[in-house]
């Protein structure tokens, strides 16, 4: 594609390259206080996990210190952050979620 200027000079028309965008890592973080059975249903909930894979998970951050609940965009992933964290917090749980890049 080309387009003309007044004074007859031709522009060429520059193509650009996107990548695919940064992914990150959304992760629980352990602690002494939240319930085993509250974070289920936070990985649940938000993370579109079955029963059996939220409790491999909540396990993970409870043995591990920490566990990955998904790899999202930026936007995405931040969101989740936020929505965990205020849940968390609606029900007085000190639960941390946190993200990464991946």
């Amino acid at each position: 594609m080309a387009i003309r200027k007044q004074d007859d000079s031709l522009l060429e028309a520059e193509k650009t390259r996107v990548g695919p965008p940064r992914m990150f890592k959304v992760l629980l973080l352990n602690d002494d206080f939240t319930p085993m059975d509250f974070v289920v249903s936070v990985l649940q909930k938000f993370f579109a996990m079955d029963r059996e894979r939220a409790t491999r998970v909540m396990l993970q951050v409870h043995t591990e210190g920490r566990g990955e609940c998904g790899v999202y965009p930026k936007d995405i992933a931040a969101t989740k952050v936020e929505q965990v964290i205020a849940h968390a917090r609606q029900h007085q749980h000190p639960l941390a979620c946190v993200m990464e890049e991946n």
